[in-house]
């Protein structure tokens, strides 16, 4: 394949993803539904468009390293550094237990279930196990958004599922390695598992505090998402040359930049654009691999292989409610008790996806079953998403747990929290002498609960410097709108409110700060 026709192979992809985005909006279905869908549809007909680019072959620049390195870091890391570290300590029981001893009872049920009912070899069924072992919970917490559950269910659920993306890889690893050979040996495995698993967590480590040392000596959003973007791979690059895990250093980096380097060492602005750039960079890492999973497996042969493809759905699944409901019980020793409601959550809610298609994907083409391993992997992502996906949302409002956060205290709160960062923000303007006092004074009547004169105090600085202050005045509202959405964004993804009570704090922020027009100051000074 040609660099022409990569780009257009990519660019074909995208416009799909596009397209498919706007259809999904349109139906009110889930992305990831629709690009299961989409997937299934590609692999069925034949797209004489995409054919000739890659001229009925996987284009040669997929090669196992290229989709493990192009597609795994960016993930992680986006979701990484959203968790609170403070949060993450105080569930670290359940999250680990589930990340690390869940993974390992999940591949071994469901490859020596598979292996007894399907006849395959144990050492491919126990690889089969460790790809679909890492849960991507996607849809799952957009929904858990929408609904406003509350933050420490959403933590659990992610967090866990960025863990165990990473022992899930480790643990893929050194089964390849036992497939490829032929032979397992399970006290080098072991020994190689924790000397990736620690060593990768330090590299992570010590990089993300790096980098954040770094944005603390810089205020240009620019720059600032380039270093992350350098971290979320650098990370990888440098823990695989060491032979130790990279998904893991990628995620610790992404950790600890989430809650050193972008809380202590970044502006609102530059926040608010880091978080815009990587939900962008996330969607369509995800829209290209679940794109290219349905040009790899054709439908076809997925319907042929239906019966196989749902015991392996049904095996995942029981796979991963031992884990839970086996584990959870020993973790509340040790943490805040999670209840069996969230166990279910956590049993129905353990989607698989991009992870488990790019694992699939990565294996060469001389692996041993590679195509039902591909099938098999598919159809469960497939099942997991249509299924499970769809089903979450009534789940919840079955279990009591939807909304469980919605209430008019904790919107009361978040709208107190954003007039407060707003004044924060108003304050520092001054200090810095961005702005004048008398455009402060007048910014500050507009905040709520404020009892200043603004009127009054707008029409003497109009008679003043009205042109002046009018640049002052819409710089200021441009920073406090950017701190108000800081604040609402940040209570949306740790679950306080809804994303639609977000919206409605945002769009009375920004009404309340249009309030005094442009026109009238620019006039009042002519």
């Amino acid at each position: 394949m040609t660099a022409t026709s990569t780009v257009e192979f990519l660019l074909l992809l995208m416009i799909l993803a596009s397209a498919i985005a706007v259809a999904a909006l349109r139906l009110r279905v889930p992305y990831t539904v629709a690009l299961v869908i989409a997937g299934l549809v590609l692999g069925s007909v034949h797209v004489s468009s995409i054919e000739h680019l890659y001229h009925g072959q996987a284009p040669n620049w997929l090669t196992p390293d290229v989709i493990l390195m192009l597609f795994l870091p960016g993930l992680l890391f986006e979701g990484s550094a959203r968790i609170s570290i403070r949060q993450l300590r105080q569930n670290l029981a359940p999250i680990l237990m589930l990340a690390s001893v869940g993974v390992a009872i999940a591949t071994l049920f469901t490859g020596y279930v598979l292996h007894w009912a399907m006849g395959l070899p144990l050492l491919v069924t126990l690889l089969f196990g460790a790809i679909v072992a890492a849960t991507d919970p996607i849809s799952v917490l957009s929904i858990f958004r929408e609904l406003a559950v509350g933050k420490r269910l959403s933590l659990v659920v992610e967090a866990e599922s960025l863990v165990n993306d990473g022992t899930a890889v480790v643990l893929f690893q050194v089964l390849l390695a036992g497939v490829l050979t032929g032979k397992l040996h399970a006290g080098t495995g072991a020994a190689e598992f924790f000397v990736s698993v620690f060593g990768g967590s330090a590299i992570g480590l010590a990089l993300g505090y790096l980098m954040s040392f770094i944005t603390m000596q810089i205020d240009d959003p620019q720059i600032e998402i380039t270093l992350t973007m350098i971290l979320a791979y650098g990370s990888y690059v440098l823990a695989d040359q060491l032979h130790v895990s990279g998904v893991l250093a990628t995620v610790a980096a992404g950790i600890t930049v989430g809650n050193v380097g972008a809380r202590f060492g970044m502006s609102a602005r530059t926040r608010i654009a880091l978080w815009a750039f990587w939900d962008y960079f996330a969607f369509a890492i995800n829209s290209i691999v679940f794109l290219l999973i349905g040009i790899e497996v054709r439908a076809g042969e997925l319907f042929q292989r239906w019966p196989a493809i749902l015991l392996a759905f049904a095996t995942v699944l029981v796979g991963r409610a031992v884990a839970v409901y086996g584990l959870v019980p020993l973790s509340n020793l040790f943490s805040p008790k999670i209840p069996m409601r969230w166990r279910h959550v956590f049993v129905w809610g353990g989607l698989h996806g991009s992870l488990s298609l790019a694992l699939a994907l990565s294996l060469e083409r001389s692996v041993p079953y590679r195509q039902d391993i591909l099938a098999f992997t598919f159809g469960v992502v497939a099942f997991s998403i249509v299924v499970q996906g769809l089903t979450t949302k009534p789940l919840l409002r079955l279990l009591h747990i939807a909304g469980s956060a919605q209430t008019e205290q904790a919107s009361a709160r978040v709208e107190e929290n954003a007039a407060r960062s707003e004044l924060v923000e108003l304050e520092q303007m001054m200090r810095a002498r961005t702005i004048s006092y008398a455009v402060y004074a007048v910014m500050r009547g507009m905040l709520p609960g404020e009892r200043q004169e603004a009127n009054a105090q707008l029409d003497k600085l109009s008679a003043r410097d009205g042109i002046e202050a009018s640049g002052e005045i819409q710089m200021a509202r441009m920073r406090l709108s950017l701190a108000v959405r800081q604040t609402v964004h940040q209570a949306v993804r740790e679950g306080e409110i809804s994303m639609e009570t977000g919206e409605k704090i945002i769009d009375s922020a920004e009404q309340r700060l249009d309030r005094f027009p442009l026109e009238r100051e620019t006039n009042g000074g002519s």
